[in-house]
């Protein structure tokens, strides 16, 4: 059996593990654009001098070789060949396959702004070259724009404010960190961010780069007239798949590949993990837990993902840990929305008809632990007679008859 692993990140990497695993004796090979493993998730700690090289890698230094996998790094695949079961690099090279695993990942898109894609002093923060690029020109900058509030966006402006730089953080919607949090939750955060000097403007777009002689951005024009000097801009707004090689393959895709719940494509004995699936929220857990199950049904071992859900997502900016649970900001007006808050402790569940659909907990994080099950699993809460905020596992910690624990509301 020749097992062929596409992206050396979570999915790719714990896919790998995981068939070597379970088969002790077949080819294993992984290709990669990438010559280092690292995670990706931590970029932006090294910009602010807290990892190093060494420190962002989640493997040991002889991974492949324990494992008796061939790593072909620094190759690109430019075809899938899903009737030859093979695969194309771009340097015209090709790979056979038994089983493939497509764990490519994404990229990320810099919006049609004017000037913004010529501009030489213009990052994204996907790729470990990104982070060293921006760590680069820090050194001699004193300014940066920030173009996206989300959370790759306030990682790396608390970083960049770390540094000594002035940052203006520019986010289109009414707050900061809108997939995560609210706007009463997100004004704490926006808060410490202007007290260390950022300055925040919401409800704006960017819409032109003004460049030097040397195609540097030297100041951002925003739609309103706003004009903003700076020495580098970093934009975090939006990803997309790698996955542009699956032309010609019967690979469904919309703004990912579609796999089923064993992380199997419409083309047999191709599997796809990570966030180059679709419609996946792009977090560590669910890469790796979509890259094992993919691994077991390579190998003809029937598993499923147990649950799609996977938006959690935790921060901890400035002291003050926060975890968003879930869909904590629906457009439907017919949820229930119970708040506590005293001016420090934010909490907020949004439920409807006993079943909690998302979560915001704020600088007290108990009871969030139930939660997460609770919204991850659907189970119901209509039947428990108490206050909403102090629901904990042993409101509906069951045993079976046959002595078994299980999760359940009786």
């Amino acid at each position: 059996m020749k097992y062929l692993v596409l992206g050396a990140s979570a999915a790719g990497i714990n896919g790998a593990k995981t068939l070597r695993k379970l088969d002790k004796n077949s080819s294993i090979t992984l290709i990669s654009v990438d010559d280092k493993v690292y995670s990706r998730c931590m970029l932006h700690l090294y910009i602010g001098k807290k990892r190093n090289l060494e420190t962002l890698s989640f493997i040991d230094k002889d991974f492949f070789n324990r494992n008796n996998i061939e790593w072909i790094k620094n190759k690109r695949v430019s075809k899938v060949e899903s009737k030859e079961k093979k695969v194309i690099l771009e340097d015209g090279t090709f790979h056979e396959y038994d089983k493939l695993l497509i764990a490519t990942g994404s990229s990320a898109a810099i919006p049609p702004v004017e000037n913004l894609r010529e501009g030489k002093n213009v990052f994204t923060l996907r790729n470990l070259e990104d982070a060293m690029a921006i760590d680069k020109l820090v050194n001699i900058s004193k300014t940066a724009v920030v173009i996206g509030g989300g959370l790759i966006g306030i990682d790396i402006a608390v970083e960049l404010i770390n540094r000594g730089l002035k940052v203006h953080i520019v986010e289109m919607v009414s707050n900061i960190l809108p997939m995560q949090l609210d706007e009463r939750s997100a004004k704490t955060y926006e808060r410490e961010l202007m007290k260390r000097g950022a300055t925040i403007l919401t409800d704006k777009l960017a819409q032109k780069g003004v460049l030097d002689s040397e195609n540097n951005v030297v100041e951002v024009i925003l739609t309103d007239g706003t004009r903003i000097g700076t020495d580098m801009v970093v934009v975090a707004a939006g990803v997309r798949a790698n996955a542009d090689f699956i032309e010609g393959t019967n690979i469904e895709f919309d703004r990912g590949i579609i796999v089923d719940n064993r992380c199997q494509t419409a083309e047999e004995d191709i599997y796809a993990a990570g966030d180059v699936c679709a419609n996946k929220p792009g977090i560590w857990p669910l890469a790796v837990n979509e890259g094992i199950t993919a691994a077991y049904n390579m190998v003809g071992i029937d598993k499923k993902i147990e649950s799609s859900f996977g938006f959690k997502n935790s921060m901890n900016f400035y002291g003050i840990p926060t975890i968003s649970i879930g869909n904590p900001n629906p457009k439907d007006h017919s949820y229930q929305i119970s708040i506590y808050d005293d001016g420090q402790i934010y909490k907020k569940i949004v439920h409807k008809d006993g079943i909690v659909y998302g979560a915001i907990f704020q600088n007290d994080i108990s009871y969030i632990g139930p939660f997460t099950k609770i919204i991850g699993d659907g189970i119901a809460m209509d039947s428990i007679d108490k206050n909403i905020f102090k629901i904990g596992y042993g409101d509906f910690f069951h045993v079976k008859p046959n002595g078994e624990f299980e999760y359940k509301i009786i």
